[in-house]
């Protein structure tokens, strides 16, 4: 049995912060699972190669099985010297997790005195010029939790509709969930921008990616490939 290895794109502007969010993510699935489990982004230099072991068991740290886990993260990978490395399904398409959104949206309606029924949602997404499966992992979660909000928006940072767009006239009842793996700069910098383009006057949930139940999730993930 191969130490699971988790893997994040990172932030090539702070490659150290990013690099130690995914080791500390790491250690909470290795004590869940009680064996060891490492942590690396592709941003950080040298830290592929530095957390590989042989035969790895991959973990993407991604939303959506797009260009960046079908063909960018193999190539690092053997660039990097992996032998035979296991590509495990990305968090982004665990079936657990549109679950787990509702049930951040229902805490944060209730949290605001809202009923969620009544409440407007904004899933902000990546989107992608080089890929279709960021933007369609955003749709395929607003079609499940569509029936349980009043209205549902999609929006994106690198593809049309773009979260500027559709965040606006939603209400100070509203919801905006950020459908990301990690606080990188598209959450601090570009998500705020543009909401604020928008007047969005609703609450922003932290990444999905960052809910406490999530380390969990991957150790279930790591846990069942393993069978």
């Amino acid at each position: 049995m191969t130490d699971p290895l988790i893997v994040a794109h990172g932030q090539p502007g702070d490659p150290e912060g990013q690099q130690r969010a995914v080791e500390e993510l790491a250690a909470q699935v290795s004590a869940l699972l009680g064996r060891e489990v490492r942590g690396a982004t592709l941003a950080a230099p040298g830290a592929l190669e530095r957390a590989l072991t042989p035969g790895a068991q991959v973990y993407p740290l991604f939303m959506a099985g797009g260009w960046f886990t079908r063909v960018e993260l193999p190539r690092r990978l053997a660039l990097a010297g992996a032998e035979d490395p296991r590509i495990l399904p990305p968090l982004g398409a665990d079936p657990g997790l549109p679950a787990l959104c509702l049930s951040l949206l229902t805490r944060a309606a209730r949290d605001n005195g809202w009923q969620l029924a009544e409440t407007a949602l904004l899933i902000a997404g990546h989107g992608s010029g080089r890929s279709r499966a960021p933007a369609q992992a955003v749709y395929d979660l607003g079609g499940v939790l569509r029936p349980h909000v009043a209205r549902l928006t999609c929006g994106f940072v690198e593809e049309p509709p773009h979260i500027e767009e559709s965040a606006r006239d939603l209400g100070p009842r509203a919801i905006c969930l950020p459908f990301f793996a990690t606080r990188a700069e598209h959450v601090t910098e570009d998500l705020p921008r543009a909401l604020t383009q928008a007047g969005f006057e609703g609450a922003v949930l932290p990444p999905v990616g960052l809910a406490d139940e999530i380390p969990a999730m991957i150790a279930r993930a790591i846990s069942r490939a393993d069978l």
